[in-house]
């Protein structure tokens, strides 16, 4: 492997190689940093898998720059230039808006899977912006946007390659400058897949029609998604397409959550031994924190991850008593998780600008108050590109021991909702947090209930996802106890975007 400052692992570098060969079938020389003509009808699909820690985002990251660096236009959710016959493209993917911006986090220009399935619509005269700052045409004449907005424009952009920021820099919105979205017509060329062990058939079905050269990014120890009896999709690949990474990298040596995921791999490893192990790290490492009860004040912007709905809906009340939210309205600054879209068929074109905006299952967002028309709420989607929506919304706030949750706003048809203070770790997968909470006592009663998925005790997948969300501090939390928080509830924290788009307007008239 060349083209690199970094040092690799051993692994790492024969994964490297090994991508290059296939990118090479693809018309990328990665060794030389040219294009050449891409092989016809040589489909191909490789997995980079390992565990937390082994590699594959630096590896991504890598891989995405000479990539780059050959001329390979990346695709974002943004904007996408005018197709050209003798260009390369690559599109870097995640399954969620969080996993994305983790990426984006990391300097990988990475957006999610629905914002690549589903193309934009532009209107024409900002197209020729996008055209310009993206450096395919002239300086334009756009009526209404000064000479000094064009150049606000263009210092945005030099800066940060956001098409839509670049807009916002002029005066102007994205939904000024996306009129709509579609289905993908044209395929593209290289897709680079992260946290693929969340990708269930039917999105690996979606990936092959777009990319004739896929390279899936995943991690073998996660939770498999629901419905496909614990195995992945690059589970059904052949060895020689698998690429493993071994090795934990030596910069990310040194980290007790990571000793702590890695420690669940020992098959005689019992819960209560891995609980003196979590005990004991803590006495060490302030990274480690053992927990007597449950921060309220945390759960406001990372979710407390359980096992149990009960447990989840539990907190979720005691949450929103902590706060003083009142039982027939939501405060501003309330965390939210969609639920997806409750939309009728003829209302299609209405769904993908919904899930286009980020308003996908899973989605974490933050509540910050009603919208000017009824049964619509203005809404922060977490790590999405363009992230505040005022949308036509049913929010649900469930309730112990009730089948019926109470709807503080109903809309007759759009996005749903259900409250994000507390999640189940199947639903944390893609996410991370600097500070997150795991409750034991729900891993208790996985252990105590002893089932297997795909040969391995389910207290340990599920320990293993929940510690590996955590990017800074784990805090163990072993007792049924609420911590009251320190502040009242803010959207203050939340970056301030345009104003808010409203989606599904249409459909409720």
């Amino acid at each position: 492997m060349s083209g690199s400052a970094l040092t690799f692992s051993e692994d790492q570098a024969e994964a490297w190689d090994r991508v290059a060969d296939v990118l090479g079938s693809a018309g990328v020389d990665l060794l030389g940093g040219t294009l050449m003509p891409a092989a016809t009808g040589r489909a191909s699909v490789l997995a980079v898998i390992g565990k937390a820690g082994s590699g594959k985002t630096m590896l991504l990251a890598e891989l995405t720059k000479a990539l780059d660096a050959a001329g390979v236009d990346t695709i974002s959710g943004d904007y996408e230039g005018k197709r050209r016959k003798d260009r390369r493209t690559l599109a870097v993917l995640a399954p969620t808006n969080k996993a994305a911006s983790v990426l984006r986090g990391r300097g990988v220009p990475a957006t999610t899977i629905h914002r690549i399935l589903y193309t934009p619509v532009y209107d024409p005269e900002y197209e020729k912006i996008a055209e310009w700052l993206a450096g395919n045409g002239d300086r334009p004449t756009v009526e209404g946007l000064t000479e000094i907005a064009l150049d606000r424009a263009k210092a945005f952009y030099d800066q940060v390659k956001s098409i839509p920021g670049a807009l916002a820099a002029a005066g102007l919105r994205g939904s000024d400058f996306i009129k709509g979205w579609k289905r993908r017509e044209d395929p593209l060329d290289i897709g680079f897949v992260d946290e693929a062990s969340m990708l269930d058939e039917r999105q690996m079905d979606d990936l092959k029609e777009i990319f004739p050269t896929l390279v899936l990014f995943g991690d073998p120890a996660q939770l498999a998604p629901v419905g496909q009896s614990g195995e992945m999709v690059f589970d059904r690949l052949s060895e020689s397409r698998k690429l493993v990474l071994h090795r934990i990298h030596r910069q990310e040596e040194d980290n007790p959550i990571l000793d702590l995921a890695h420690a669940l791999a020992d098959p005689d490893l019992t819960f209560e031994g891995f609980e003196r192990m979590v005990e004991a790290a803590a006495r060490k490492d302030e990274r480690i924190q053992w927990a007597e009860r449950v921060d309220a004040g945390l759960m406001a912007r990372s979710p407390v991850l359980v096992w149990r709905n009960q447990t989840r809906i539990r907190l979720i009340q005691a949450f929103r008593a902590a706060y003083g939210a009142p039982p027939d309205d939501l405060l501003p600054g309330e965390p939210l998780i969609c639920d997806g879209i409750e939309l009728p068929l003829k209302h299609r074109k209405k769904r993908i600008d919904l899930e286009a905006r980020g308003l996908i299952k899973g989605a974490q967002v933050i509540y910050l108050g009603p919208g000017k028309k009824a049964g619509f709420a203005k809404l922060h989607v977490i790590g999405a590109e363009d992230p505040q929506v005022s949308a036509a919304s049913i929010i649900k706030i469930e309730l112990p021991d009730e089948e019926e949750p109470f709807i503080p706003s109903a809309a007759h048809m759009g996005a749903a909702f259900l409250h994000g203070s507390a999640v189940t770790i199947h639903k944390a997968q893609g996410s991370q947090w600097p500070d997150v909470q795991v409750f034991a006592p729900d891993l208790f009663v996985a252990a105590k209930v002893g089932r297997m998925e795909a040969g391995i005790p389910l207290w340990k997948r599920l320990a293993y996802v929940a510690i590996t969300r955590a990017e800074t501090r784990l805090h163990w939390v072993v007792r049924n106890r609420l911590a009251r928080p320190a502040e009242p509830l803010t959207t203050a924290d939340l970056p301030k975007g345009v104003a808010p788009l409203s989606l599904v307007a249409e459909a409720e008239e």
